[in-house]
């Protein structure tokens, strides 16, 4: 993944006299911030060259940040500083902004920061603050969270998703106001009828296509050919629509999509199954790549869930139904066809530990054209769930922690059979009750991620002015 790049500015006295004698002391504490972000392998700090005591140094600091390619700007204060330089500095400089006070009690920079922060208010800039020991673990996860969700939002700004089709069985949930997008993430929308998926799956090179086939023949666990449903022939016709999507994305310069496929597609063509999941893969029989983040019954909002999820983590993102509640297990079942990336199968970006523990399955009779089920269970781990709805028109955002539960072989195939044999299932542990979750959750659909990203999207809700409710 890219190296976040985050700005930083460092603010002084106005009195230059007393800018002077505090120099020293802002800049090791700018120096601190810098090394301390950069050690984390994920972010290229950007410093100000100089320590902003002048309205013109203002300007021209946050103008280089801007031209530099910074996705946020950290304010740094170490000292007191004149509130109007954050202020001016903001104008110029990308955001948004975090600001920082360090720990420093000979000198009043968190003054400083809460002056900055009342002017920032007045004038309307949304920020956010922290203080604290950079060089403090706990401190330095806070304000990486803070520059993580910054950037998904800056990362966000001039996508593309591809909207493969239209509302799928009346789902109201699965369709978005491109407009609303728009205004609100900077996303445009373009539309693209399923029917190309079709055409241009014929135009598939055939030594790919076989590549393929004998790729996928050597890697998955075990591929259940069974005359009608599954047959090598629609499996490599799910290989060509992979090759087709995947084209057109390149074509049409989308970042991430959504494919409608019911009914048309998986009544009278095959199932898409095999195009989402490794579409949404770190890999696929070329090698190494991108995971593009995928949709199944093109839901819109589940798709950007799942794109901010990516660009928070840097990982593969989950798709699913809340499919049902296991009471003896006191867990969910997360249970849908063709989102759940191999990945999921263990937890890895080699397709040598994921593709053995992955089943092609015959799909069942909710798709009489049949295709392959890209079936596993997810591996075990704590997971960070979430996802984008909307009440009247307003979106919020649903954050629920969890985690994927290890169950005995036996158990677990014991529990997918009476569900859905055939599709990939993640037995999920959350921190609340299935009533209180169920009565206030928006949407069939669920994603999510490996790992804690709670204090990010929390971030991300509050710098977007989202509302917000962690689930836990």
């Amino acid at each position: 993944m890219e190296k976040r790049k985050v700005g930083i500015l460092t603010f002084s006295d106005g009195r230059e006299s007393v800018h002077q004698e505090v120099e020293p002391i802002n800049l090791e504490f700018q120096r601190r911030l810098a090394q301390a972000l950069r050690e984390t392998g994920e972010v290229e700090p950007v410093e100000g060259r100089e320590i902003v005591w002048t309205a013109e140094l203002a300007r021209n600091e946050a103008k280089r940040l801007a031209d530099q390619g910074c996705e946020a700007t950290i304010f740094n204060f170490a000292v007191w500083s004149f509130p109007h330089l954050a202020v001016i500095a903001a104008k110029f400089a990308p955001g948004p902004f975090l600001l920082f006070s360090n720990i420093n009690p000979k000198y009043p920079g968190m003054v400083g920061m809460l002056a900055s922060a009342g002017a920032l208010d007045q004038v309307g800039v949304p920020h956010g603050r922290l203080f604290g020991d950079i060089r403090d673990g706990e401190v330095l996860r806070k304000v990486l969270a803070f520059v993580r969700a910054a950037s998904a939002i800056n990362r966000l700004r001039g996508e593309t998703f591809g909207l493969f089709g239209g509302r799928p069985m009346g789902m109201y949930t699965a369709v978005a106001n491109t407009d609303q997008w728009m205004k609100l993430f900077g996303i445009d929308v373009e539309h693209i009828d399923q029917s190309e998926i079709i055409r241009r799956a014929e135009l598939a090179p055939a030594d790919e296509v076989e590549h393929a086939f004998s790729w996928l023949t050597e890697k998955v666990g075990k591929i259940r050919y069974d005359g009608k449903q599954l047959t090598p022939e629609k499996l490599k016709l799910q290989i060509k629509s992979y090759i087709a999507v995947r084209e057109m994305a390149h074509e049409f310069g989308l970042d991430f999509l959504g494919i409608k496929a019911q009914p048309e597609l998986t009544d009278n063509f095959v199932t898409m199954d095999l195009t989402e999941a490794f579409l949404n893969d770190p890999y696929d029989w070329n090698g190494p790549k991108e995971p593009l983040v995928a949709a199944t019954e093109a839901d819109m909002d589940g798709a950007l869930t799942m794109e901010i999820l990516k660009h928070i983590s840097g990982d593969p993102v989950l798709f699913a139904d809340l499919r049902h509640y296991d009471a003896e297990l006191g867990a969910f079942d997360l249970c849908n066809s063709g989102n759940h990336a191999t990945y999921y199968a263990g937890r890895s970006r080699d397709p040598d530990v994921n593709l053995p523990k992955v089943e092609f399955y015959p799909q069942g009779f909710y798709f009489p054209a049949g295709g392959a089920a890209v079936r596993h269970i997810a591996a075990p781990g704590e997971v960070t769930l979430a996802r984008l709805a909307r009440r009247s028109g307003q979106y919020w955002l649903a954050i629920i922690p969890g985690e994927f539960l290890e169950l005995p072989p036996e158990v677990a195939e014991k529990k997918a059979a009476a569900t859905q044999v055939e599709w990939p299932h993640a037995f999920t542990k959350l921190k609340i009750g299935p009533d209180e979750l169920l009565s206030e959750y928006d949407s069939n659909h669920i994603h999510g991620v490996y790992g804690d990203y709670v204090p990010e999207l929390i971030w991300f809700a509050k710098l977007l002015g989202i509302p917000y409710r962690v689930f836990s």
